[in-house]
């Protein structure tokens, strides 16, 4: 294991004790997570919503190989902590103990698994969602968290109870998860009162899915949140933009800010870490010259 993932590891698990939040931004794949990074980010989600937007069908479809290989591609080419959406583990108790395997051989920092039922439905992007029974929710953490071979690689568990059922269901459902040995409990507040009422109820740290900005930082540090994930920001900007492109150049008209696309362009070999391949072919073969044969 690289020494950085395990310094990442350590990192992660201190920091989901102090008094600070930590937020995660969408890190789809390497350039996204490198950029992450040259922004002041430490950590990245990657979401399994926005991977089966990336990948045109639905996160209800994707495998547990697609979502190894891309995980596995982040942390090979930054240093991000990556957090990897794994959805319902791919499936019962023993699906979830693979899954774990395989997510925590990536490199990733944590892994996150929820509580609705499998195989996942893509009606959960119009709201549908069906939840597994808590006991059987309790088996499949268990079952997580058991299969990890290095105990600072995290486990979050998520419930959809509180639209789905009630905050005071909600918050059993949290007691029996950190009961069953979660790290992290990821919840959907949607209120400043509901956010209230889960700090004095839940004592181990707290997650929630966000975009920056909506909630006061202040507010979620002293109610025991220590984690914001953002799955969509950069993915919605990103695709923003590529329709207003498209538009004007199909549209035959000449695109408004060529200028700025053409400078953003020229950094992209920054972003990617391109110099530190430039330095190996300057060692060996660029230094030979256009005469070598």
């Amino acid at each position: 294991m690289r020494q950085t993932v395990i310094d990442n590891r350590k990192t992660f698990v201190r920091g989901l004790h102090d008094q600070s939040l930590t937020v995660a931004p969408l890190c789809l794949n390497p350039l996204m997570a490198r950029i992450a990074q040259g922004s002041g980010f430490t950590c990245g989600y990657l979401s399994g919503g926005a991977l089966g937007f990336e990948l045109a069908i639905s996160e209800a479809l994707l495998s547990i190989s697609e979502v190894s290989t891309y995980a596995r591609q982040i942390t090979s080419r930054s240093n991000i902590s990556l957090i990897v959406d794994a959805g319902v583990g791919f499936g019962d108790a023993v699906h979830a103990w693979r899954t774990c395997r395989d997510i925590e051989a990536t490199g990733a920092v944590a892994l996150e698994i929820e509580d609705q039922v499998s195989p996942k439905r893509v009606h959960h992007h119009k709201g549908v969602e069906h939840l597994i029974p808590l006991n059987e929710m309790k088996e499949k953490i268990r079952e997580t968290v058991g299969a990890r071979e290095d105990l600072d690689f995290t486990v979050i568990a998520r419930t959809s109870a509180i639209a789905n059922e009630s905050v005071d269901l909600a918050i059993e459902r949290a007691h029996a998860y950190a009961e069953a040995g979660a790290d992290v409990i990821l919840l959907s507040p949607r209120s400043e009162e509901e956010i209230k009422i889960l700090g004095a109820s839940i004592s181990v740290p707290m997650a929630l899915i966000t975009t920056p900005g909506k909630w006061n930082t202040d507010l979620l540090i002293e109610n025991n949140f220590r984690l914001m994930l953002d799955p969509f920001s950069g993915q919605v900007a990103a695709i923003q933009a590529i329709q207003s492109v498209f538009t004007e150049a199909y549209e035959g008209h000449a695109v408004s800010n060529m200028d700025t696309l053409m400078e953003t362009y020229r950094t992209l070999q920054l972003h990617a870490g391109l110099q530190e391949l430039y330095e190996i072919e300057e060692r060996t073969t660029e230094k030979y010259g256009s005469d070598h044969e």
